[in-house]
């Protein structure tokens, strides 16, 4: 069974996260998202299984957001595409994809949503 985190060593809630999966027994793939952002389609992809659009895993605070004008609604879904390629501090964290779903888990108990069985 695969599990991925897409993870920011330096946020509380990622660690959290991390530390419950490892916790029970589980090794998850872990992407520091900074380090190793995802593609576009591979961002895609996850918003997909998030259910999401751009817009609703955009994070505000310690990131571009205000500078890039980003609340602005106007913006199209690929705009908003460009500016978490091109910054992926954007990017609310920890996002947890198991085989039984993905959720942004913060706070971290949105975890449980999602653990297998």
């Amino acid at each position: 069974m695969t599990i991925t985190i897409y993870h920011n060593p330096n946020c509380g809630t990622s660690r959290t996260v991390l530390a419950r999966l490892q916790e029970l027994g589980h090794k998850p793939n872990v992407v520091e998202y900074l380090k190793t952002p995802p593609s576009r389609d591979e961002m895609k992809t996850l918003l997909k299984g998030l259910a999401m659009k751009p817009r609703d895993i955009l994070r505000r605070k310690g990131t571009p957001f205000e500078d890039l004008a980003l609340d602005d609604p106007a913006k199209s879904d690929d705009q908003i595409l460009d500016a978490l390629g091109a910054h992926p501090i954007l990017m609310e964290r920890p996002v947890v994809v198991t085989p039984r779903g993905a959720r942004i888990c913060r706070p971290a108990e949105r975890l449980d949503d999602i653990l297998p069985a």
